[in-house]
């Protein structure tokens, strides 16, 4: 009987020793997997932080490009109008010229008037 009480005794022991073992390798495999997820979230967060500066930097040069062409287009409109205003006057001028009285000189003076004032940058 005492050998099957040995042998009760070391298999108890072994079984022991295998479970606090398999305990070990688990929580040590565990701690490993956390680790390695914490260094994950970090380059997540890295990867986030570095594309969200570049959207934002690419949003401002988009924004800064479009108020560019838009600031380029307006200055067109601007210098075909003045072109425009002053092709008006000179008909104006012609009709006047004519004999065309009443609303054409009041158009022709309302305008020269404008004109001038855009000029000399008053209002």
């Amino acid at each position: 009987m005492e050998a099957v009480e040995i042998i009760i005794t070391i298999g108890g022991v072994a079984t022991a020793i295998a479970a606090i073992w398999g305990l070990v390798y688990g929580l040590t495999k565990w701690v490993h997997k956390q680790n390695s997820q914490s260094t994950d979230i970090e380059k997540l967060e890295k990867k986030h932080d570095t594309d969200t500066q570049r959207l934002l930097d690419q949003e401002k040069k988009d924004i800064d490009l479009l108020r560019s062409e838009e600031s380029e287009r307006i200055q067109r409109v601007e210098d075909e109008l003045c072109v425009i205003s002053y092709a008006v006057l000179a008909v104006l001028d012609g009709l006047k010229q004519q004999g065309c009285n009443g609303e054409v000189t009041k158009a022709h003076t309302a305008l020269e008037k404008y004109l001038n004032q855009k000029a000399h940058g008053q209002k």
